[in-house]
């Protein structure tokens, strides 16, 4: 059973879980990346709704780092949210 993602304020997160292979693996985005992927124009962006509104792009994120080997719990960067071809990334 999952649990609904939340905004963990000391740490400046949204902390969330994504399935992976049948397990429910945890997870956490940093406000700030959140806000320089998705809505860097906003002033005042919420986290949370934010990453609401970008779950499966970053619930991917989150599996391609599993599949690379990364161990729970999984901490996305910028990097994470970028395709490596035609971004400069590679």
């Amino acid at each position: 059973m999952s649990h609904p993602p939340f905004f963990h304020e000391a740490s400046g997160s949204v902390r969330f879980w994504v399935l992976v292979d049948g397990q429910f693996l945890g997870a956490s985005i940093a406000q700030e990346t959140l806000h320089h992927c998705f809505r860097p124009g906003v002033v005042g962006d919420q986290p949370l709704e934010t990453y609401t509104s970008h779950a499966p792009d970053i619930d991917a994120a989150v599996r391609r780092r599993v599949a690379q080997g990364s161990a729970e719990p999984v901490m996305l960067r910028e990097f994470d949210l970028h395709e490596p071809i035609g971004k400069g990334i590679e």
